[in-house]
């Protein structure tokens, strides 16, 4: 083995040179690789002992992306369009071996190379409109020769990752290799004629109505975010703009955008997600196997939970109060799944096999071996005592005894068992199946192998975790407790439901949060408050009107009505006067002149109540890093993933978080608690 640089290594398999990308762990393609590949490609054009080169990746992967540490820098060269060049205007045939992933440039690269040889299991994809770029080294020019312009925008804008069949059935893989992959692909070099460039291709024809109808999807999915505009616009040029002109330009739009706002809060998320997933320093253990699992309760919430455990592979038994509640609880199983199958999600014979892993049932006797439990019953600490004292006494030593409460003390909860240490929290959100975030929640007197377990369990669950520490609302809902509720002084002072959650959703969130209160129910909120109301302080502001509109039996779409009038079958619910007189008529009880709130109040009071009360928990601990608070927001709550989270945006627009937590300040009056805003640097 020679070595080109500290990062490719190449060795001559007869006639053909193997360059062997060296990075660990994903073989980034960093400047070190890059350099290395070009010096291999030139040896390759001048030894006249070898007809061709295959390159592949060392260890579990091809090139799982570039570096994205250097992308809020300048670029050192050679850059990977010089190297991806070099390979088209080698005399000799490169084949790119691809197992593991092929992500970003390294499928870009993949893309340059002559043919792509892949082993079953290997993907490939095109994440960088979703980090706030777009492809820079010829993916919008390369792979709409392959597979179109419609199929690459989906592709492209989504960020989609293709399995190597799919990839074979598309034309972007020329063969799936038979054993050994890299005896396969030097064969498959070994028997190539000469150069196959898809730069040299046509892009095939397709019908206009297709490709619109995939550019209105994207830009809607998209939110209409400038770089997904520029990924559509170059992936239409394929079809019309001479090749070097076409991936010129391309080029200059990856540099512009790779430097843009988006993109800076989009690799801070990258990164934020990665170190979510790790345990606190002072708690971390190891994992105990789990295999079989328990879930106290079938309703909406805990058929979610036994849905996503039963799709990760685990055995699932689901315990319920009666026979009736059981039946409720499987129909529900049974009507989700059917519905995967009517939307081609999965097939019958996949459904069959989700819902035979769970078992339904009555029978506290089932739980006597099982490994993990969930608690997913009424958030009422009473109902949650009877289920943690009858786990304690069934199940075996080692279980993990896990809530799914929302709101209430772990550590009264755990107080209930002799196993304080097995103890965690599993926040699911809803709908569970549907919804990416997992808080894991550590208790005082948690295990550091507990918490691992939690952990090791979203990533079963494909789920994104983020450790939180116990207090009232862990990270999300204490957050947006905060929120919510200078939302609704907003209500007070004279703004109404519909222009606080347009101006919300114009800022980028998914719903606003009168939108999202009917959608999850009202009646949930007010329970919570009902049980917090001794600990109210007298002296601190509170707003009523929820509380007036679930007295009139307004909980939000299930019942018709709630901060919205609900029509059957509507998406979105449309305003109400009877909702407006409510709030003019609380206004006037407290003798507050109601006056207009424009949109930039809206949003600036809106983020300042988030950013004070994420200061306050990352000063306190429940969030052993301000990242994760980010992580949270956006994968829980519906922050727009752009602006990176209410962390990132404090970081970078200082000035502006400090007058508006100001604002926030003014509003509460009386017992309003300063966040520490440097906390958030942490």
């Amino acid at each position: 083995m020679q070595r080109m640089t500290d990062k490719v290594a190449i060795e001559r398999d007869g006639d053909v040179l193997v360059i062997l990308i060296d990075n660990p762990p994903i073989n980034a393609g960093s400047l070190s690789v890059r350099r290395g590949i070009l010096d291999a490609v030139a040896l390759l054009g001048e030894d006249p002992a070898l007809r061709a080169a295959v390159i592949i990746g060392q260890g579990t992967t091809f090139i799982a992306g570039s570096d994205l540490r250097e992308f809020g820098k300048p670029l050192e060269e050679p850059q990977l369009p010089a190297v991806i060049r070099a390979i088209e205007l080698v005399a000799k045939p490169v084949v790119a071996a691809l197992h593991g992933a092929a992500l970003g440039g390294g499928f870009e690269l993949a893309l340059g190379c002559d043919a792509r040889v892949a082993v079953p299991g290997a993907i490939v994809g095109l994440p960088e409109v979703t980090l706030g770029m777009l492809p820079g080294a010829g993916g919008t020019q390369r792979l709409p020769r392959l597979v179109g312009v419609a199929r690459s925008i989906q592709m492209v804008c989504a960020g989609e990752r293709i399995g190597a069949d799919k990839a074979l059935a598309l034309g972007i893989v020329d063969a799936i290799a038979d054993g050994d992959l890299r005896a396969a692909a030097v064969r498959f070099a070994s028997g190539m004629a000469g150069k196959r460039l898809v730069r040299d291709l046509a892009v095939p024809a397709e019908a206009s109505a297709d490709v619109e109808q995939a550019v209105q999807a994207t830009l809607k999915a998209g939110r209409g975010r400038p770089n997904v505009r520029a990924a559509i616009e170059r992936i239409q040029a394929a079809a019309t703009e001479p090749v070097d002109a076409a991936l010129a330009r391309e080029r200059e739009l990856f540099q512009q955008y790779r430097m843009s706002d988006d993109a800076a809060a989009l690799r801070h998320l990258f990164f934020a997600e990665r170190e979510a997933g790790k345990a606190p320093d002072d708690l971390v253990g190891q994992g105990r196997p789990l295999r079989r699992t328990a879930v106290l309760g079938g309703g909406t919430m805990g058929a979610g939970i036994a849905i996503c455990l039963a799709e990760a592979g685990l055995e699932v038994a689901v315990i319920e109060r009666d026979d009736a509640a059981a039946q409720a609880c499987q129909a529900r199983l049974r009507d989700h799944w059917a519905g995967r199958v009517r939307v081609g999600r999965c097939n019958a014979e996949q459904a069959a096999a989700f819902e035979a892993r769970v078992e339904v049932g009555t029978d506290w006797q089932a739980l006597a071996d099982v490994d993990l439990a969930i608690e997913a019953v009424f958030e009422d600490l009473g109902a949650k005592e009877e289920v943690f004292r009858r786990l304690d006494a069934l199940m075996k030593p080692g279980a993990i005894l896990a809530s799914n409460t929302s709101y209430l003390d772990l550590d009264a909860i755990a107080a209930f068992t002799r196993r304080p240490e097995d103890v965690i929290g599993l926040h699911f959100f809803s709908p569970a199946p549907a919804m990416k975030l997992l808080e894991v929640v550590r208790g005082a007197k948690s295990s550091g192998d507990a918490l691992a377990t939690g952990l090791a369990l979203a990533r079963k669950l494909k789920k994104q975790p983020a450790v939180a520490g116990n207090a009232f609302g862990f990270i999300g809902n204490r957050i947006y407790d905060a929120y919510r509720r200078q939302c609704e002084f907003m209500l007070e002072e004279g703004a109404l439901p519909h222009e606080v959650d347009a101006a919300l959703e114009a800022f980028g969130f998914a719903m606003g949060p009168f939108s999202v209160a009917d959608l999850s129910g009202l009646d949930i909120a007010w329970r919570m408050r009902q049980a917090r109301a001794p600990l109210r302080d007298p002296a601190a502001r509170y707003v009523a009107i929820a509380d007036r509109l679930c007295e009139q039996g307004r909980f939000g779409k299930k019942t018709g009505a709630g901060w919205y009038r609900h029509a059957p079958g509507a998406r979105r619910g449309e305003p109400d006067e009877a909702v407006h007189a409510v709030i003019r008529a609380e206004s006037a009880a407290k003798g507050i002149e109601r006056r207009a709130i424009d949109a930039d109040e809206i949003v600036r009071r809106a983020l300042g109540a988030i950013v004070n009360e994420a200061a306050r928990l990352v000063g306190e601990g429940v969030a052993s890093r301000a990242s994760d608070v980010d992580v949270v927001l956006v994968h829980g709550y519906g922050f727009p993933r752009w602006v990176g989270g209410p962390v990132h945006w404090a970081r970078t627009h200082e000035d502006a978080a400090r007058r508006a937590i100001d604002d926030v300040a003014q509003a509460a009056g009386a017992g309003f608690v300063r966040g520490d805003l440097a906390a958030l640097n942490s």
